[in-house]
């Protein structure tokens, strides 16, 4: 059986959030200023700084890990 789903993907313009595993009212944003095919440039909302991550696939979704990969890192979905 072929799988037809195709992958979600992050948009350039658009903003994508997530909430903080220890603290229910951290919010992080972010918004994707440009990307490649293996890479996403990010724009933390609050800081202004920029960051690049490459995305994973999960459940047919990208995922970045934007501040990097620990335990309790945040992690935006497209």
């Amino acid at each position: 059986m072929e799988n037809t789903q195709e992958t979600k993907r992050f948009e350039v313009g658009k903003e994508y959030s997530c909430r903080s595993v220890c603290d229910h009212d951290c919010i992080w944003t972010f918004k994707v200023v440009s990307r490649t095919e293996k890479t996403v440039t990010l724009e933390n909302a609050l800081t202004r700084k920029t960051c690049k991550s490459r995305p994973n696939v999960w459940d047919g979704q990208e995922v970045c890990f934007p501040l990097g990969y620990y335990s309790m890192c945040p992690i935006i979905r497209a």
